[in-house]
């Protein structure tokens, strides 16, 4: 979400100030991620080579989670799932024109890499009661000009959260559209299917039967 913006959580976006330390005995959002990526088993080679460049990245840069770093920088989105499991949640994506996962760039005032996910899970679904698993699902980079003005990269953990059974969602202003979609049926974009969401929607799948077992 844009910097400078009351989420539906009530917390307030400090804008322009990086998301690179504690204020006040939290630990900060690049502490955390340091501390997820370095404690995460990556489920294939691919995404554990990307574990190990992010967590190079981060641990190279105070500024890592701060979008004002134009190399690159930390973003959080999580795949919001319905209660059964059965269905994702997908927004419109209008700068790159794609059914992408809800997410975006971290915030001052997020406690950590997590909250940073769930926040913007909430922001850019209406929901209120997601819940969030704190384990990292995902790590995706790819390139982008985002809000920031010039070519970055998003450095994306990716995390998954589930709606209460009942939820209503409302779309954002960031978003062209907001969409249920069965997680057996992911829309296809103008060159196919994504195959990052893909593996995300394959991971999400999995957690969720493994926390049914």
């Amino acid at each position: 979400m844009d910097a400078a913006k009351r989420d539906r959580t009530g917390c307030k976006s400090s804008g322009t100030q990086p998301a690179d330390g504690p204020e006040d005995g939290h630990v900060s959002v690049r502490e955390s991620a340091i501390a997820v990526l370095t404690g995460w088993q990556a489920p294939s080679p691919g995404q554990d080579a990307l574990r190990h460049a992010v967590l190079a990245f981060v641990l190279a840069r105070t500024d890592a989670c701060a979008r004002e770093c134009v190399p690159g920088h930390v973003t959080a989105s999580a795949l919001v799932l319905d209660h059964t499991g059965s269905q994702v949640l997908l927004t419109l994506h209008p700068r790159i024109g794609r059914w992408v996962q809800l997410g975006g760039h971290c915030e001052n005032d997020d406690i950590d890499i997590v909250t940073a996910a769930l926040r913007e899970a909430t922001e850019e679904s209406g929901i209120t009661g997601l819940r969030i698993d704190h384990e990292l699902a995902a790590v995706h980079v790819h390139p982008v000009t985002c809000s920031l003005g010039v070519p970055t990269r998003h450095l994306d953990l990716q995390f998954v959260a589930t709606a209460p059974a009942g939820a209503q969602i409302a779309i954002s202003d960031e978003s062209l559209d907001l969409r249920w979609w069965p997680a057996d049926a992911l829309p296809d974009g103008a060159d196919g299917a994504d195959p990052a969401l893909m593996f995300l929607v394959e991971r999400a799948r999995l957690a969720a039967q493994t926390s049914l077992e």
